[in-house]
């Protein structure tokens, strides 16, 4: 798809071109020039002979061969261009920045496919339509500014929203970070974000590609080609942070299970995001400061040193480390004392180090080295660094940058006094460092990197089921509902240990069945989707005369046709769920069971399959694992044989894709067992 003519042009023709740069054809003719393109630039405008100094050719025929397209003209009139383009000069590369097409109507949607088909023919490279354009080191093929400086050493963009990609630069630039290339999608009529990334995977070369990639995503249309391409970059050393637009609930369908309920699209795209071991972020300077964070050498360990000469920034940053997983640890002992003989009076070392407002450059030297070289529980710095504005800090920002060059431990400069020392952070900034001018912000986004997992292995080990079972049970099942029967032969193909039962619809069959399973047993109505609400849960029934008077009063319910008994086991409740997510397969999710997972909607969810390490990080992100681990006496679950549980429900599902939904509600899980004691599979075909 990507191809050398859309990468590195020797020609490039401005179709649309203007001398009036508050026009699109205008400005990015303006940015080519003002970017000292090398080859030849050409325009193409049927009323000048010559457009910002460039010359230009009123009958597209007399144009000579051109490599690249930059397209700012009427919806209705590109495809013919781009046919005489593809087919008489050559082209194999176009960019359309024009609106017009499938975002507005059916006919600018039937335009866009006659165009990438035309594009298609001649084995051409579209970006677009409706774009802002591509920026890398060899053209400047956008209409837009800022217009960064770039740095091969800089972060790959690529957005879906050419106004988004504007501001996100508008946020970083200042910031002093830094870009390699931006590429705006549009409406990714042929090539989206996700074929961008599946080629800088292909072509990555540890030696001379940006290890940093910022995506900007409104659509996931094809989430196993982002996943497989974003876990391999990610493999190879990169760092990917995006944001994932369009995640309110308005979009969720209703659905008839708790499983239905709680996995909405969004949660979907969650999994994929944390599967690929990228950060998502929620919002423009959240992406920017993570990009910054991630320019950085890697965080090793969760302890922070917080150095400041302000009080109120650095309890600010602790809050935001400690209440999200990294620790301030205390710093004491005689290396300790030793730093503090060198600060002012007043100055603490116990962390946050604060040297007070007085503080110099030579004593935040001391205290990096310190920090670097005499304190093991330490991994890593922030410094904050303002200042009232009564004297300038050159000094201090030319050490900071010198020790940023020095010490192994990563260095995170928080400078927050972007009016009072101006001049001074943009020196910094001339040195190729970024700036954190929030610590709450930069806090925050610290702790999304370090608690972001590493991707996910290329190969899923899935754990053994009987393939040819589940097969033979799916291929004889009718949409809808399994059947008891039906659900006891799928979870036994599939290895998931259930509860010993059966369903009658006679008193005396009931009566027998008591007799086998033996007592004490729970009895369930068989036929209406919420049993605890109807009354149709009965628990810990001891003898056969109870069954026999049960069996009898829930019959009576409406829609029952039948009852079920089960062992009456103990243990914890925990819950196992999966759902098909239109393109994205299946996602699998567990929590606690029973009511809990109504109330408190504490769930974690990955997309199959799912490696045994994977759903072991499943139960213990949960918020209520306090209580899976047991709690004030309470038995634990069997964390390994839950974790096995999730796996082969992931692994039933990849055997099984018919399956819409799949509640196990609840498993019992104690010291010793995971036990499913009801279960609901809704196959849709």
């Amino acid at each position: 798809m990507i191809n050398e003519q859309l990468l590195n042009p020797k020609s490039i023709v401005v179709i649309g071109g203007s001398d009036d740069v508050q026009k699109p054809g205008g400005k990015v003719l303006k940015n080519l020039i003002d970017g000292n393109f090398k080859g030849n630039l050409y325009v193409a405008n049927p009323k000048m002979e010559e457009v910002q100094g460039v010359p230009s050719y009123k009958d597209l025929k007399k144009l000579p061969q051109t490599d690249l397209a930059i397209i700012a003209i009427a919806a209705k009139f590109c495809a013919s261009t781009i046919k005489l383009l593809a087919e008489e000069k050559n082209t194999r590369a176009f960019i359309i920045l024009s609106a017009g097409f499938s975002e507005e109507n059916e006919e600018g949607e039937k335009l866009e496919k006659e165009i990438v088909e035309i594009v298609n023919s001649v084995g051409g490279s579209l970006i677009g339509p409706n774009c802002v354009g591509v920026l890398n080191s060899n053209y400047n093929g956008v209409f837009t500014t800022p217009i960064p400086s770039l740095d091969p050493k800089g972060c790959d963009f690529i957005s879906g929203s050419g106004a988004t990609a504007v501001f996100i630069m508008e946020s970083g630039v200042p910031k002093g970070l830094s870009f390699s290339s931006v590429y705006s999608v549009g409406n990714s009529a042929q090539m989206g974000v996700e074929e961008i990334l599946k080629y800088m995977d292909e072509s990555f070369d540890p030696e001379t590609s940006s290890k940093v990639k910022l995506l900007y995503i409104e659509n996931i249309d094809k989430p196993e080609m982002l996943l497989k391409h974003a876990s391999s970059l990610i493999r190879k050393g990169c760092k990917i942070v995006a944001i994932k637009s369009g995640s309110s609930e308005a979009g969720s369908r209703a659905a008839s299970s708790h499983t239905g309920a709680l996995a909405s699209p969004d949660v979907a795209v969650d999994a994929l995001l944390k599967k690929a071991g990228i950060v998502r972020c929620k919002g423009r300077d959240e992406l920017v400061t993570v990009a910054s964070i991630f320019m950085h050498p890697e965080l090793k360990g969760k302890n922070i040193a917080v150095i400041t000469h302000a009080g109120g920034p650095a309890v600010m940053l602790t809050d935001s480390l400690s209440n999200n997983g990294l620790d301030v640890p205390h710093i004491e002992g005689p290396k300790a004392d030793a730093l503090l003989e060198k600060l002012y009076g007043g100055s603490s070392v116990a962390n946050p180090i604060d040297f007070l407002a007085t503080g110099t450059a030579q004593q935040l030297g001391d205290i990096i080295d310190a920090c670097e070289n005499d304190f093991d529980n330490v991994d890593a710095m922030a410094v904050i660094f303002g200042s009232p504005g009564l004297f300038p800090v050159y000094d201090v920002y030319d050490l900071l940058h010198e020790k940023m060059k020095q010490c192994k431990k990563p260095i995170y400069p928080i400078l927050p006094s972007i009016v009072n020392v101006k001049d001074e952070i943009e020196h910094f900034l001339a040195k190729g460092r970024i700036n954190f001018p929030d610590e709450v912000v930069f806090g925050d986004a610290l702790t999304k990197v370090y608690n972001t997992s590493k991707p996910q292995a290329e190969k899923i080990e899935m754990p053994e089921v009987d393939k040819e079972a589940i097969r033979k049970i799916i291929d004889g099942a009718e949409n809808g509902y399994l059947s008891p029967e039906q659900l006891h032969a799928l979870m036994d193909a599939a290895g998931i240990d259930r509860a010993k039962e059966g369903v009658a619809d006679t008193e005396d069959e009931i009566a027998a069945l008591a007799k086998e399973i033996g007592f004490p047993l729970v009895m369930k109505v068989v036929g209406p989707v919420h049993k605890s609400d109807v009354g149709g849960v009965t628990l810990n029934v001891k003898d056969e005369e109870t069954v026999r008077s049960e069996f009898r009063r829930m019959m009576q319910i409406k829609d029952t046709y039948a009852v079920m008994l089960a062992q009456m086991l103990k243990g914890t409740e925990v819950f196992i769920g999966a759902k098909r997510e239109d393109k994205f397969g299946h996602m699998v999710l567990c929590g606690l069971g029973g009511i809990f997972i109504e109330v408190l909607k504490d769930v974690k969810a990955s997309l199959a399959p799912i490696a045994k390490q994977e759903a072991h990080e499943m139960i213990q992100g949960l918020k209520s694992y306090g209580i899976i681990k047991g709690v004030r006496g309470q038995e634990a679950v069997n964390e390994d044989k839950f974790a096995d549980a999730i796996t082969r429900v992931a692994a039933l599902m990849k055997v099984a894709p018919e399956i819409f939904e799949m509640d196990l509600n609840p498993l019992l899980g104690n010291k010793d067992a995971v036990v499913a004691v009801d279960a609901r599979i809704r196959i849709e075909k």
